[in-house]
Parts: C-alpha cells; sequence; structure tokens
C-alpha cells in the first residue's frame, strides 16, 4: 500500500478534538472529520489537518509547504455558503492537486436541487414533481402540483429546516412553510411532490466504471402507524431523538430482484448524468407500487464510520478501511486521467 501525503480540508468548525468523548445529545459536527482522519492514520499515510473558513492563501500555503499527493475534501461550505464549495475544488484542480470526490462541475450541479432534477428529468430518470418558490415573489403552486408536498430549500443541505412541519396539505400551510424556509435559511424554496412509501440510499463509487453498493433503508420503528417517515434535520443530529423514534439504517429487505435492479440502475445512470466521480448516494422513495423516484444525489454523502454509506460498503466486502483507501485512490487516479488526456490534447 502506497504511504501518501494527505491533505485533510475540513471546515474550522468541525476540527475533532484530540481525545473525543461520546454519549452526547446530539451527534457531533466533526464526526465524519474524526473517522475518516483516524482511518487514513491508520492506514499509513501522512495526513495533515488543514481546517479553512473563508481564505484561500492557508489552502495555497499548505499545498506550497506540504505537497500533498491528494487532498481528502470534506467541506460542505466555505465562506458562509454551500454554493461556493464547488471553488474550492477548482481552486485545487487550478493548483494541480488530486482530489477526493466530485469535481467543480458536478458539485455546481448537484447543489441546486431544481437544476439537478431538471437534469435527471432530461435522461428520463423519475424523480417527484416540484415547483421552485423564489425569495421575494408570491407563493402560487402550479395547478399541476397536487398535495400533499415536502417543503425544503433549494441550495441548503444536511437537511436544515426540514422537519415533520415541512410536509404540507393545503395552501396556507405551503405559504407559511415556503416563507419559513425563506427568512431561515435565505435561499429559495423547493416544494415536491410526497411519496407514500420507504426512504432508501444507493452509495457509488467509481469514476469511469461505477460500483452501486447494496440498496440501505432508513426505518422509524417507534413511530405511530401511519406516520410519514422524513429523514428531518432533528432525525440527524439529535440522538435522543433517534432512539426515541427507534432509528435504524440497514440493508433494505423484502424487494424483488427486478426492482433491486432498476433501483441501482437508475442511480447509475443518474451519477454518470450528473458526471459525479469519486463517491456519492443517491436518495430515494419507493412507492407502494415498487417505483422509485430519485429526491437528491448528494456529491458529500457522510463518510462517518456506521453511517448509511460506510455500512452499504462493508456488506458489499468493502471494509472501512477499504472504503477510505478507495476513495483516496478514486481521486488520483482521475487527476491522472486528466493529465493524461491533457498530453494527449497537446500531442
Amino acid at each position: 500500500m502506497n504511504r501518501r501525503r494527505v491533505l485533510l480540508l475540513i471546515h474550522e468548525d468541525c476540527v475533532p478534538p484530540e481525545r473525543p468523548t461520546g454519549g452526547g445529545a446530539r451527534v457531533p459536527a466533526w464526526q465524519t472529520e474524526h473517522d475518516v482522519l483516524t482511518m487514513l492514520r491508520q492506514l499509513g499515510h501522512h495526513v495533515r489537518v488543514l481546517a479553512v473558513s473563508q481564505d484561500l492563501r492557508p489552502i495555497r500555503e499548505a499545498v506550497a509547504e506540504f505537497q500533498p499527493h491528494v487532498a481528502f475534501v470534506l467541506l460542505e461550505e466555505f465562506d458562509g455558503s454551500t454554493s461556493h464549495v464547488p471553488y474550492i475544488v477548482g481552486y485545487l484542480q487550478l493548483l494541480g492537486v488530486p482530489f477526493t470526490g466530485c469535481g467543480p462541475e458536478s458539485l455546481i450541479l448537484a447543489a441546486d436541487k431544481a437544476l439537478q432534477k431538471r437534469i435527471l428529468r432530461h435522461f428520463a430518470i423519475p424523480t417527484p414533481d416540484f415547483a421552485v418558490f423564489p425569495r421575494g415573489r408570491r407563493v402560487r403552486r402550479p395547478t399541476g402540483l397536487s398535495f400533499p408536498l415536502i417543503v425544503k430549500s433549494t441550495t441548503a443541505h444536511g437537511s436544515a429546516c426540514i422537519a415533520q412541519a415541512s410536509l404540507v396539505n393545503d395552501e396556507q400551510r405551503l405559504k407559511q412553510r415556503v416563507e419559513f424556509v425563506h427568512e431561515q435559511l435565505q435561499t429559495d424554496a423547493i416544494a415536491e411532490q410526497y411519496i407514500e412509501g420507504r426512504e432508501l440510499y444507493v452509495g457509488l463509487l467509481g469514476n469511469q466504471r461505477v460500483t452501486a453498493l447494496p440498496v440501505w433503508e432508513l426505518a422509524m420503528r417507534n413511530l405511530p402507524l401511519g406516520a410519514p417517515v422524513i429523514a428531518t434535520e432533528r432525525l440527524k443530529w439529535d440522538t435522543g431523538y433517534q432512539r426515541r423514534v427507534g432509528l435504524v439504517t440497514h440493508a433494505a429487505d423484502g424487494l424483488s430482484r427486478d426492482t433491486t435492479r432498476r433501483i441501482r440502475a437508475l442511480c447509475r445512470r443518474a451519477y454518470r448524468a450528473l458526471q459525479f466521480a469519486g463517491y456519492g448516494r443517491m436518495d430515494l422513495r419507493l412507492a407502494r407500487d415498487d417505483t422509485p423516484y430519485l429526491l437528491e444525489c448528494n456529491p458529500n454523502p457522510n463518510l462517518a464510520y456506521g453511517d448509511e454509506l460506510a455500512d452499504a460498503a462493508d456488506a458489499a466486502g468493502i471494509p472501512y478501511a477499504r472504503l477510505i483507501e478507495r476513495i483516496v485512490g478514486l481521486g488520483i487516479q482521475r487527476a491522472a486521467r486528466a493529465r493524461q488526456g491533457e498530453s494527449l490534447a497537446v500531442a
């Protein structure tokens, strides 16, 4: 195994402590950073942690001094905006540094949920009907968009401001929730058709050749019968709430071979349509009639040990150490292929 210099690029609010303690009321904001850093060191890599927030100079200085073989990018925002992350990756590209995960083009495509859905529809990939509600405009529901709807931000991620109240069934609640997103997140809002059914995830690995991991499912075993299964912000971060609702994620059982095949093929098509590379995760709903609908394509899925992507990889025979090593290798491989393509173009 090659020992490499790895620049771990994280937000300054997500620096893991030297001696973390568990059991808190919330999932630590630094959990993924801690798990990836720990594994990279266990694999024998020389890792430098670079915490950034709004200044590019530390990145340039670290690259010049450390001369990394690859940057492991775990940034989800820069200068207070998720929309700026593609430009950080583009900056690494300009500096000639290989990096993990998606390139700037695919990050831009995936950042806007409405744009993402329009691209998916162009490729005949089923996704729920939706409408965008820009800030500063009157909330008007298109006549073809029927209730129930789920309201979220067009650009914020991490389930920001998604709650049970995000599921709306009439005009008044739609207006209230759209205005709530506008005020709380200062972004446009999107309302999409709520698909009654199972919440599924599919992790993917690869550049040119894409591997779809086993279909994973999110379930809440303690919910009242008929209650909607929604991956809310509280569910994502509040450990006490997770226990109360009986949150579990596991390999999706009871799926027919044909349904499984269709889901994984659909996810690979979406991965390629949005020009993903390295790794990603697709979030879906499986309707009562076994029709899969792609909700979101996530180019920055959680890489924490024991989270959906890591568990699905483990089920596919890729333990956490191999997963992290493979992500590093895919980033280096893509940069080498790009350099080779540039050389051929010049020749």
